[in-house]
């Protein structure tokens, strides 16, 4: 069997659905659903049972899980970049981490944990994933410094060595619904143009990037998971990997993408940078993709122009947005 914490989130039931697509079912989904519309994203999919975080983290910590688990998906985090309640993020993504890889590492359990982008900071010192440099990192903000610490301690205790960690970049797809502000901007601005005919963008406040120039590596949720069912299958891979395309590509390449996909003219409207993002906004992310190639994985990521048309044509524009 498989666990999938973080089972409700964007990634996580999109993981659910890879193991679907495998013909598995036998799925414990960990997550907290409170009051949100995460749990739309489970409807169509199959798993045997569905556990809250602290009821899983209590079978967790009195041993009281069931024998015959193959892999832990660990997805579940605070994924805010803005949240404040610094305490709550260690306890949420470190600590409660460090308790499930152990308890995994001690069973013989294979781990797989969602790392972030959000290590490298402001980008000065590149977003190479080789070992060597982990120690450099620097992180902007409470949540890529969470995910930063759990990488160390991976690297530091030996633990990087039997598990598998990503750092996902720019991550778009089914199932980010729920995400509020957090979506992606290739669901937003769908709704946008169909809304008003056309989309905002930032204006560029840095001299070497035009007016929607700005990079991002842009990488489709499913591309993401059938990495992650790679690992899977691959034990002897471990340590912290890039999960990106590994190629950087324009906002305005992303607008252009998706009107294509809406069978519509580019329209884009650039909007002055916010005060509260000028000289602090991240111009340009491109993961770094080698060492994932190197050990092994060869399957192809879909560029912005294939993964929005199917994302929009296969899913926002029908009847049924979920995986």
């Amino acid at each position: 069997m498989y666990v999938v914490t973080g089972g409700a989130g964007m990634i996580g039931s999109a993981m659910v659905w890879q193991l679907n697509e495998q013909g598995i079912t036998d799925i414990w989904v960990v997550d907290h659903l409170a009051d949100s519309e995460k749990w739309r994203n489970l409807v169509k999919r199959k798993f045997q049972e569905y556990l809250p975080r602290e009821e899983f983290l209590e079978r967790v910590q009195t041993g009281a899980l069931p024998e015959n688990i193959e892999a832990i998906f660990h997805l579940g985090a605070c994924s805010s970049t803005t949240e404040r309640d610094v305490d709550y993020l260690f306890r949420n993504n470190l600590e409660y981490s460090k308790t499930l890889a152990n308890y995994a590492l001690s069973h013989g359990i294979r781990f797989i944990q969602a790392s972030s982008a959000a290590t490298y900071g402001d980008g000065s010192l590149g977003f190479d994933d080789d070992p060597a440099l982990l120690e450099n990192l620097r992180p902007l903000n409470a949540y890529g410094y969470s995910k930063h610490l759990f990488d160390l301690w991976a690297r530091r205790s030996g633990a990087s060595r039997l598990l598998a960690a990503l750092k996902f970049f720019n991550v778009y797809g089914p199932n980010e619904y729920h995400k509020g502000s957090m979506r992606s901007v290739a669901v937003k601005g769908f709704e946008e143009i169909r809304a008003t005919g056309a989309l905002r963008l930032f204006a560029s406040d840095h001299p070497e990037y035009a007016d929607g120039g700005q990079m991002r590596d842009f990488v489709y949720v499913k591309d993401c998971v059938a990495v992650m069912w790679w690992l899977a299958q691959h034990p002897e891979v471990n340590g912290v990997f890039n999960l990106g395309t590994g190629t950087a590509r324009s906002w305005n390449d992303l607008a252009a993408a998706i009107f294509a996909a809406m069978d519509r003219a580019p329209n884009i409207i650039y909007t002055p940078m916010p005060e509260t993002l000028r000289g602090k906004y991240q111009n340009f992310t491109q993961a770094a993709m080698s060492r994932l190639r190197e050990v092994g994985y060869t399957a192809p990521m879909r560029s912005i122009e294939e993964g929005v048309t199917e994302y929009i044509r296969g899913y926002l524009a029908g009847n049924d947005p979920y995986l």
